[in-house]
C-alpha cells in the first residue's frame, strides 16, 4: 500500500466520522416533546412522545402536513 492509498483510506475514516456524528446530532431533538399539539390544540399521547422525541403535532395533524409537503 502506497501512501496516496493510505491517505485515502485516512480521509474516507474521517469522513464517515464525520458524518455519523452528524446524523446522531440530527437525531437529537431541539426541544422537548410537547403534551399539546400545536396546530390543532388535541392531546399528544405519552407513547408518541416517547416515540418521536421532540414531536409537536398530534398524528392527526402530522399526517396532513405530510400530505400537503410541509414539515
Amino acid at each position: 500500500m502506497d501512501v496516496d492509498d493510505r491517505a485515502t483510506e485516512v480521509e474516507e475514516a474521517h469522513r464517515e466520522a464525520a458524518l455519523a456524528a452528524h446524523l446522531a446530532q440530527a437525531k437529537q431533538p431541539e426541544r422537548p416533546s410537547a403534551f399539546h399539539c400545536e396546530d390543532c390544540g388535541g392531546d399528544i399521547p405519552e407513547p408518541r412522545r416517547v416515540a418521536v422525541p421532540g414531536v409537536s403535532l398530534c398524528v392527526d395533524c402530522k399526517s396532513i402536513h405530510e400530505h400537503l409537503g410541509r414539515k
